[in-house]
C-alpha cells in the first residue's frame, strides 16, 4: 500500500520516507487542500485530508501535515497563522516583538493527519525551545530565530533537524500506530 503525503516540499517526503519504512511507498501528491481558519491544528489538518482524500480519486490514503510555531510571551501566537504572519510580518519582526520579554519560551507544533475514506487519524509532534536572535544559514522560515539545546534549527544540518524535529516525532507517532493498524 502507498500513502500520499500531501505537500509541494520533496524535504518533508524524503523525511517522511525515512520515518515510514514499513510502507511500501510514500509518494508526494501536490493539492492545494482548502485551508480553514481555525485556532486548532488538528481542525485545520483533518479538514485537509478528509478533502484531499476525496478530491484527489485515488484510493490510497493521505497524509496532510499543518504545522505552527507557539511563543509563551505572545499566548501561543503566531501558531496556526505561522506561514502568515512568515509572509506578512516576516521572521526579524517576529524576533523583534520576543526581543524585550523575559519569557522566549516556544515550541514548533506539528499535527499529521492521516484519511483513508473511513477514517481520519491525528498525530503531533511538538520541539520545545527558545526564540533568540537570528542565527545559521540552513533550513526555512523561522529556524534561525528557533534555538535548541545551544543551536538555532538553521545552524544545524538537515541530518540533525531531522533527528529531533516536531515532524520527525508526529511522523514517528504515525508509523507506530500504522504498524499496530490492520493495514
Amino acid at each position: 500500500m502507498a500513502v500520499r503525503f500531501v505537500t509541494g516540499n520533496e524535504g518533508k517526503v524524503r523525511e517522511a520516507r525515512a520515518y515510514l519504512e514499513g510502507i511500501d511507498r510514500v509518494e508526494q501528491i501536490e493539492y492545494d487542500y482548502t485551508e480553514i481558519q481555525s485556532d486548532s491544528l488538528e481542525e485545520i489538518a483533518r479538514v485537509g485530508a478528509r478533502e484531499a482524500f476525496e478530491e484527489t480519486g485515488n484510493d490510497d490514503p493521505v497524509l496532510v501535515g499543518d504545522t505552527g510555531l507557539f511563543v509563551d510571551a505572545l499566548a501561543g501566537f503566531p501558531g496556526p497563522y505561522s506561514a502568515y504572519v512568515e509572509d506578512t510580518v516576516g521572521v526579524e519582526r517576529l524576533w523583534r516583538l520576543v526581543e524585550a520579554e523575559d519569557d522566549r519560551r516556544a515550541r514548533f507544533r506539528t499535527v499529521l493527519a492521516f484519511a483513508d475514506g473511513e477514517r481520519t487519524e491525528t498525530f503531533d509532534g511538538t520541539l520545545a525551545g527558545t526564540i533568540v536572535a537570528p542565527r545559521g544559514d540552513e533550513g526555512f522560515g523561522y529556524d534561525p530565530i528557533f534555538e535548541y539545546n545551544g543551536q538555532t534549527l538553521a545552524e544545524m544540518s538537515l541530518e540533525e533537524k531531522n533527528a529531533i524535529s516536531h515532524r520527525g516525532r508526529a511522523l514517528a507517532a504515525f508509523a507506530e500506530w500504522y504498524a499496530d493498524d490492520e493495514y
